[in-house]
């Protein structure tokens, strides 16, 4: 027998639960802009191989110039993000030298 109540109202695991899916929504939409917003800056076959190159994400420890951390984090979430794109377009050019 269902209780009238808790099939109208949402209970405090449904909040918890839509608050969670809300945030990973707008997190997926900005990482949408933000992979349309390199493709278009940087073509070739490296936009490309962004589609299909997942490689294996390594947790480290890592010591920045307090000034480089600061200027990576202007542009606000992601900036982990965008120390590894930099540092993976130094290495690439170090591997074709």
């Amino acid at each position: 027998m269902y209780n009238d109540l808790a099939m109208t109202q949402p209970t405090k695991r449904d909040k918890a639960k839509q608050k969670k899916s809300q945030g990973k929504k707008a997190k997926g939409r900005k990482a949408g802009t933000l992979k349309a917003m390199a493709a278009s800056s940087r073509g070739g076959w490296v936009a490309g191989m962004e589609k299909l190159y997942k490689p294996l994400k390594r947790p480290v420890t890592l010591r920045l110039d307090a000034d480089v951390i600061a200027w990576f984090k202007t542009d606000g979430r992601g900036y982990q993000t965008r120390i590894n794109r930099a540092l993976r377009q130094v290495m690439l050019k170090e591997q074709r030298s």
